[in-house]
């Protein structure tokens, strides 16, 4: 497998949305998965691998990800389980409040897990990525993947529902830190894990010991990159017509692992990139997450994937 590749790691969830306390769309969600099916349709090679239950949910899932590009050779259906549902109901300005309705994350058994190369990026995080039950899958694939030279993206999207787990779960947390290559976070995690939305502050207190590259979104203001080369900040352009932003955070993460593909950026380059290259590849998956949010899917259009496609010469 020489091609370079986005591998996603993480759950999967039926997300039912609602406007209005009205019903107004069903589709398969999960922050990894989300992300993951629009690098699908960005037409960059992927994989995803996670589990669903062996019911219409699952079956429909792993049907999704098949007309979306992604492979499904690691990804486990299971008889012994349900298939986890998410509701979502959407306010006025298209952010979502959330119920769930899902079994704890377990291993399980049997995995067949993906091979990495130098330059391929792995995508993993949530509540998947540091609770118990998963521990022994998640470091599994972070030891191959980072013996191998792939990139490891952490996306924290820490959940104010999983708040009063934080102190048992902040040793494995700062753990996936340690592990990974790129951590992401947005103002609102660290606001519920540290009590600040300050970029900086959250960089050197809490980041730069483990991941010397941290990059920090807040909705529509701006990114904060922060490197060894120092921080900065980077504009988001303003979205219009906001449909729903469920699925913003997750198409950030998937336009710039697509980005780090294209203009072939390695793990060992990010702590040394300048501004003007991270501007480059910030600008991309803040694209991927404004498409998202004109829509009640979680992922980016196939139109807007073809053009992607179509920019990047593939």
């Amino acid at each position: 497998m020489g091609q370079t590749k986005v591998i996603g790691m993480g759950e999967t969830i039926l997300d039912i949305i609602f406007k209005e306390n009205q019903p107004v769309a069903a589709v398969p969600g999960g922050s990894s998965f989300n992300s993951i099916i629009s690098v699908g349709r960005a037409g960059v090679p992927c994989s995803f691998v996670g589990y669903a239950g062996a019911d219409l949910v699952g079956q429909q899932t792993v049907d999704f990800m098949h007309r979306n590009g992604v492979d499904t050779t690691y990804f486990q259906v299971r008889t012994d389980e349900k298939s986890a549902l998410s509701l979502a109901f959407l306010d006025e300005h298209g952010d979502a409040n959330y119920v769930f309705y899902k079994e704890h994350p377990r291993a399980g058994e049997g995995w067949t897990l993906p091979a990495f190369s130098e330059g391929d990026v792995l995508l993993f995080g949530s509540y998947f990525a540091a609770c118990t039950g998963m521990r022994p899958l998640v470091e599994d694939m972070l030891r191959r993947a980072s013996e191998a030279g792939a990139t490891v993206y952490y996306d924290l999207n820490f959940r104010r529902s999983h708040r009063d787990e934080l102190e048992a779960l902040l040793p494995t947390i700062h753990s996936n830190f340690r592990l990974s290559s790129v951590v992401r976070g947005s103002a609102d995690d660290f606001d519920v894990m540290y009590g600040t939305r300050d970029a900086r502050e959250i960089y050197e207190k809490y980041v730069r010991e483990y991941c010397e590259v941290f990059v920090c979104t807040a909705g529509a203001a701006c990114v904060t990159v922060c490197t060894p080369q120092g921080c900065f900040d980077i504009a988001v352009p303003p979205v219009d017509e906001v449909v729903s932003t469920v699925g913003a955070g997750d198409n950030f993460n998937a336009g710039l692992a697509c980005s780090m593909i294209w203009e072939g950026i390695t793990k060992n380059a990010l702590p040394h990139m300048g501004q003007g290259v991270w501007e480059k590849i910030v600008s991309t998956a803040c694209r991927f997450a404004g498409e998202a949010c004109r829509t009640t899917e979680n992922y980016v259009s196939h139109d807007f994937g073809r053009r992607m496609q179509q920019e990047h010469n593939c």
